[in-house]
């Protein structure tokens, strides 16, 4: 199917977000609230449910459009679109009034819905990633765990066959919206007796099912988005297994490099952003200062670098069909991004980051300065993308590795 002319395309793309959401008003950035500067959501369970809702309108209106899964492969679910048409849309929406989005809708549209239309069967494409990409259902991510840490391929929940059934027990932790999603994606070890990254399955496991028990974890900023998740004699049938068994890591590794492409994205705003800074300073009359000058033109610079790797690691991604270890720079750029800026507003403010003394825009920048620090973890640690990048971008030597061995002889399995 021949592709849209992109200038003609831009067009109908701009005519139909005229059509669909309001134009984007600038606004006086010094007057933000805890919640726009918040790296994670800090919200009450009803609050977080409206916004949802208000997300959810988005991106079926979107996805009934023809603009979602933007270079997916047509026969994959998607529009089959070129990288060009996909930074034509992005570059055209960023005009709108989008609805802030959360870390689910971000995880059910664009890590579970392209996994499914990935390594699913067709009935399983017809069933879930349409309504993933539609946001009918949405889905959470089950990969971490308490004892396994950055070593994800050392995951102990344990799925044992049961004529058309797999049995699953264990625990999850850091799961992102657990408590309003449908489904989870699900890695779990099948087989102990192989080495630790060939013996793992991914399922999608119905958040309802008998045994699984939802704990959310309260943050240090007061929210309490993530959860634990413990999985008892879960059942799920064989149907809901996504990929062959033992494919589970090749899944893991295709969904983590969407996540880390969707993390160190800018189409969506997470925490404060240099213009917020900026506005700070002047806010404040601490612009004339030259240490302060010269913190916000390395803030400045720090941002528009990371857009452009941004942009041209999207259009890699999207030529190629799958994100690349290239998305790692992405995600190291964005936490170091992040923590930087709360760094710079906090010099800038002093003591006023730490009392809420009824100044605009100042004790708000509290919850920036406790998020940022997650994440360095969220979506892959930071030691784990530089080990990513120098093994797979610069094709340095790997580290020695001892676990090349069955999961069922390392030491504590």
């Amino acid at each position: 199917m021949p592709q849209p002319n992109v200038d003609e395309w831009r067009g109908e793309v701009r005519q139909w977000l005229a059509t669909t959401l309001e134009p984007r008003r600038a606004t006086e950035t010094t007057g933000h609230t805890a919640a726009d500067l918040a790296v994670f959501h800090n919200l009450p369970d009803e609050e977080e449910r409206r916004l949802l809702d208000r997300c959810r309108a988005y991106q079926r209106a979107r996805h009934d459009a023809g603009y979602q899964a933007l270079t997916l492969p047509r026969e994959n679910g998607g529009q089959g679109r070129t990288a060009a048409h996909a930074a034509v849309f992005a570059e055209e929406e960023a005009a709108f009034d989008v609805p802030p989005s959360t870390e689910l809708i971000s995880v059910t549209v664009r890590l579970v819905a392209m996994s499914v239309s990935l390594f699913g069967t067709p009935e399983q494409r017809e069933t879930f990633a349409r309504a993933f990409l539609r946001t009918d259902l949405l889905a959470c991510q089950l990969f971490s765990e308490p004892g396994a840490g950055s070593d994800l391929a050392a995951l102990r929940t344990r799925a044992r066959p049961d004529g058309e059934e797999w049995v699953i027990d264990g625990q999850k932790v850091w799961t992102s919206g657990a408590q309003f999603a449908e489904y989870g994606l699900l890695l779990a070890r099948t087989d102990p007796d192989v080495v630790k990254q060939a013996g793992i399955t991914a399922f999608l496991v119905p958040m309802a099912s008998p045994g699984v028990e939802i704990r959310p974890i309260r943050q240090m900023s007061g929210g309490a988005s993530f959860n634990e998740v413990f999985l008892s004699g879960v059942r799920v049938p064989d149907g809901l297994r996504i990929g062959l068994p033992g494919q589970g890591w090749e899944v893991a590794n295709a969904t983590l490099a969407f996540e880390r492409t969707a993390s160190g994205s800018g189409n969506r705003r997470k925490g404060g952003t240099f213009d917020d800074v900026l506005a700070l300073a002047c806010s404040l009359h601490r612009t004339g200062d030259p240490l302060v000058r010269q913190r916000l033109a390395d803030l400045y610079v720090r941002s528009a670098l990371r857009a452009a790797t941004v942009d041209r690691v999207a259009r890699a991604s999207a030529a190629g069909g799958r994100p690349g270890p290239e998305a790692s720079l992405t995600k190291l750029m964005a936490s170091d991004l992040l923590t930087r800026t709360g760094q710079v507003a906090a010099e800038l403010m002093g003591a006023r980051i730490a009392a809420d003394t009824g100044e605009p825009g100042t004790f708000a920048w509290t919850e920036h300065l406790l998020g940022a620090p997650g994440y360095r973890l969220a979506g892959g640690t930071d030691q784990i993308q530089r080990n990513l990048i120098g093994e797979r971008v610069l094709k340095l030597p790997g580290e020695p590795r001892v676990d090349r061995v069955p999961f069922s002889r390392l030491s504590g399995n």
